[in-house]
């Protein structure tokens, strides 16, 4: 005999088939979108230039407020530094999701916005808070909190929102901020291999002096943007046998896949939606990669055969970041699963790539496929998991209704 359930259980599963059904949240790459926008193209380089790019793809939802070329040629036209013009790009990022509609709902029809300027800790007081004004006929306005008297820029129009993710407006013209356009002194230089030393990677950092052409790759993103991930004293001790036996070529992709070409502070590492791009990944960015993500308080490094941890920061300075790790992070590309905790596996032999030095090996730090691929892996994961929640949930739902 069948048995029938109450008909709001039976309309509960179905609230949850619709639920689960809604859009997933997607990975979006700034630089790919803007590219279908050739009269933003100077707006997008140097989003590229500046790094603003790999932030903006890293943020859960954000709002980027574009000027045309037109715009940027005025900007350029007063030859500020790479450093200030991420400040000042940094000031046109907002913080939260403002989409057209938005815009015209506004609270008392006026509100302040954090921007990325802000949230650097670059910005001094509230001086990179945005105020948002829908003024009479629907007219929108953007100003900084200390503009010093110069006109509001205008919002012209919508140029793509993923509500509420993304959002993409054109102004019609540069904000203005004293602060954002101040000039920014210079990174002070980093002795990569003296800061390990000094640091608890004294190891690592003897295995980089003993390879030069590989210390010359992370060298030469030092004011591009790198982050390495040093594993301390004890981990390379522990697999001093395993290294022994790779090939030189391995040996230069084991070192160069502890270090990626961006720069990521400890939040964007907690926050981060894709793989990583190391020094180590081929042309074609599909092998050397790993994840890095946050395990409650701590932050973690995964590749396909080991987790480690970081146990400290050595330096976290925009364009460099250097964190140790408990364990030499070790790719598939050069070792067997079974192997990852004992006997190394043979080195692969030396691809054609590898046989000119290990700087082959390289992807350079503005090279656009890395990020692209890094928010289609975003994209597809999520995309995945949604597919995967509304098969689950019909059946469940089909399940329940007949019984």
């Amino acid at each position: 005999m069948r048995r029938t359930l109450p008909a709001f259980v039976a309309a509960a599963f179905v609230v949850v088939l619709v639920a689960l059904e809604a859009p997933v949240a997607r990975g979006y790459n700034i630089t790919r979108i803007l590219a279908d926008h050739p009269e933003f193209s100077t707006f997008n380089h140097y989003l590229t230039v500046t790094r603003m790019a790999n932030e903006i793809n890293r943020r859960l939802t954000i709002t980027v407020l574009v000027v045309d070329n037109s715009g940027m040629a005025d900007l350029l036209a007063r030859h500020f530094s790479i450093l200030t013009l991420r400040n000042v790009l940094a000031l046109h990022v907002l913080t939260d999701y403002y989409g057209s509609k938005k815009l015209h709902q506004l609270t008392h029809g006026s509100t302040l916005a954090s921007s990325v300027f802000q949230s650097s800790g670059r910005a001094i007081g509230t001086t990179g808070y945005i105020n948002i004004t829908e003024h009479s006929k629907g007219r929108v306005t953007f100003f900084s909190e200390d503009a010093g008297g110069a006109p509001p820029v205008t919002f012209v129009k919508s140029i793509k929102e993923m509500p509420y993710n993304l959002s993409i407006l054109q102004v019609s013209s540069i904000m203005s901020s004293p602060e954002a356009e101040a000039p920014v002194a210079p990174p002070a230089a980093v002795n990569l291999t003296e800061l390990m030393s000094s640091k608890g990677c004294l190891e690592f950092a003897n295995l980089l002096l003993a390879t030069p052409e590989v210390l010359k790759s992370f060298e030469s993103n030092l004011d591009a943007g790198l982050t390495v991930f040093c594993p301390i004293d004890s981990a390379v001790r522990a697999f001093a046998d395993k290294y022994k036996n790779l090939t030189a070529p391995g040996k230069a992709s084991l070192l160069l896949y502890h270090g990626t070409p961006f720069y990521y502070s400890q939040q964007l590492l907690k926050t981060n939606n894709g793989a990583f791009t190391t020094l180590a990944t081929d042309t074609h960015n599909t092998k050397y990669k790993y994840t890095v993500g946050s395990d409650g308080e701590a932050i973690t490094v995964k590749t396909h055969l080991v987790t480690a941890t970081i146990t400290s920061t050595l330096i976290d300075q925009d364009p460099v970041a250097v964190y140790a790790v408990d364990k030499v992070l070790q790719p598939r590309e050069l070792f067997k699963p079974e192997d990852a905790s004992d006997a190394p596996a043979a080195a692969p032999s030396a691809s054609k790539k590898h046989k000119h030095g290990a700087a082959d090996a390289v992807a350079g730090p503005n090279d656009a496929p890395s990020d692209e691929a890094a928010a289609d892996n975003a994209a597809f994961r999520a995309g995945s998991s949604g597919r995967w929640l509304s098969a689950s949930a019909a059946a469940m739902a089909a399940l329940v209704l007949a019984v």
